[in-house]
């Protein structure tokens, strides 16, 4: 009997349970032992499991390695790999696969909107919305681009058992460009006006309006941009990862779950550097040396964006469960199981 150690509870087109530690798969691989090895029902072990996802080293995979991936991975479920090929292999194929290719259309993700291209693509719009001293136009141009970068992330991760028009996508992208420019265009005007406040204090409160207006603007943007799934409901399954019905109670846990993780995730970007770059621009380094501070703010603004990532997407897992009794009639007749899976997105 051929052990494989597997870090997630959805690997090889199979769904295991987030609450068991050895199951066996039927049909051609029924002699096979998936081991759940990060569990999904801890925080660490989906802190773990996405630390695999966002890493960045996945960029750099080609077109015929990626192919390679997923043939590894078909030939496992089909029951013909080679056997010379080593678990470490098969964990190898499965990184790459989940880090490019959607899970529910099996297409593959645009580099600069995978959750692996978050860090390295974001990084710059961070430190282009924290930059000090903003005009009218730059405030605009940042949250602009941050929320276009944004959208496409959210396209790119969502739920796409059901297909969705373009118009929606249009208007989430929208809404969340609009929510964003005005809510950070209008506390600028706020603090400039506020007489009260010493230079030195005004431009360190202008350095925090990013976080509010970036974490509502993410708010609309999920909402916006998936509000069809609200409409239609999202696919969920069974532990044997049989589509069981189309609940619209799912999306609603989906969407809460994601609009929250939109809003912690900004929250250490945004606010750490600011308090960081406050001290450090009071050294006698930087005094010295102020050609450093874009360097020293873009090198914290990274290791802010590095720490928060993998810690916002792991506050609840991908594929999420929950229980029948909690949706629809018509669903939770429709199955014995105590319990269903749906994919949340990222």
């Amino acid at each position: 009997m051929r052990t494989v150690m597997l870090r997630s509870w959805s690997y090889l087109g199979e769904f295991i349970s987030c609450d068991s530690f050895l199951v066996k798969l039927g049909g051609n691989l029924s002699s096979t032992n998936y081991i759940l090895f990060f569990f999904q029902s801890t925080f660490y072990g989906r802190f773990r499991h996405f630390l695999d996802i966002i890493d960045p080293r996945t960029l750099f995979v080609s077109e015929s390695r990626l192919q390679e991936a997923i043939q590894l991975l078909k030939d496992y479920k089909h029951g013909t790999l080679p056997p010379e090929i080593t678990n470490k292999q098969l964990w190898g194929a499965q990184k790459i696969k989940q880090a490019m290719v959607h899970p529910d259309t099996n297409e593959k993700i645009f580099m600069p909107f995978r959750m692996s291209g978050y860090i390295p693509f974001g990084t710059p719009i961070v430190v282009g919305l924290l930059l000090p001293n903003q005009t009218l136009g730059s405030t605009v141009f940042w949250q602009w681009l941050n929320q276009s970068h944004n959208a496409g992330v959210n396209y790119a991760n969502r739920n796409a058992t059901k297909p969705s028009p373009t118009s929606k996508f249009i208007l989430g992208y929208t809404g969340a460009v609009f929510s964003a420019v005005s809510i950070a265009v209008g506390l600028n005007v706020l603090v400039q006006r506020a007489n009260k406040f010493t230079p030195s204090t005004r431009l360190l409160i202008q350095r925090f309006v990013p976080f509010p207006a970036v974490a509502s603007a993410n708010i609309c943007n999920v909402v916006l941009m998936r509000h069809s799934e609200l409409e239609d409901g999202i696919d969920v399954l069974d532990s044997s990862g049989q589509i069981v019905g189309s609940s619209k109670i799912a999306a609603k846990h989906a969407l809460i779950e994601t609009a929250l993780t939109r809003v912690v995730l900004p929250m250490p970007i945004l606010v750490l550097p600011p308090i960081i770059m406050s001290v450090l621009e009071k050294t006698s380094l930087l005094r010295s040396y102020p050609r450093l501070v874009l360097s020293v703010h873009s090198l914290v603004c990274l290791a802010a964006f590095g720490l928060a990532l993998p810690l916002a997407i792991s506050l609840f897992p991908q594929m999420s469960e929950i229980e029948t009794s909690c949706l629809e009639p018509e669903i939770a007749n429709n199955t014995t199981s105590k319990t269903v899976i749906y994919n949340k997105g990222l």
